[in-house]
């Protein structure tokens, strides 16, 4: 089965947050919720991800309607659990006791065997002055590229 290249970005979330380590996991999905984001129809700028007992969900992430379908709609910005191992799971658990650590999505993909693949982030949030630190890195970054 060829996968097609969907490959959805969170680019404010590494403006925003010191990235502290990375995760890929699955999610739990409808028929209709999984044929929207080969389409191209989902966003994850403003999601979040949280615990619930002991399971993760992504919370706040927009997956469109899939076409005209009427009779299996799913609700856009519903919650989806994240599948992960249990060892994973305990890890992140432990980690956002500590102040200022949360997890947040960075990308959203489809994985060479078709499934869909979120990669998630256990991060730390910028200060304002890391935030310029940055604009000004991207901007050395792109005087460079243009004296080549």
């Amino acid at each position: 089965m060829a996968a097609s290249h969907i490959d959805i970005k969170n680019r404010k979330a590494r403006f925003e947050y010191h990235v502290l380590e990375t995760f890929e996991c699955g999610m739990v999905l409808m028929g209709s919720e999984i044929k929207s984001i080969r389409a191209g129809g989902a966003g994850i700028n403003e999601a979040f991800c949280s615990f619930v007992g002991n399971e993760l969900f992504v919370r706040n992430m927009q997956v469109d309607p899939y076409g005209t379908n009427i009779h299996f709609v799913h609700e856009p910005r519903r919650d989806r659990k994240l599948l992960l191992k249990r060892t994973e799971l305990d890890k992140l658990k432990r980690k956002l006791r500590d102040q200022g650590v949360t997890i947040v999505p960075l990308r959203l993909y489809i994985s060479d065997k078709g499934f869909a693949k979120l990669e998630i982030a256990l991060a730390k949030g910028k200060k304002t002055f890391d935030k310029r630190e940055s604009l000004k890195e991207r901007d050395v970054k792109r005087d460079l590229e243009r004296e080549r």
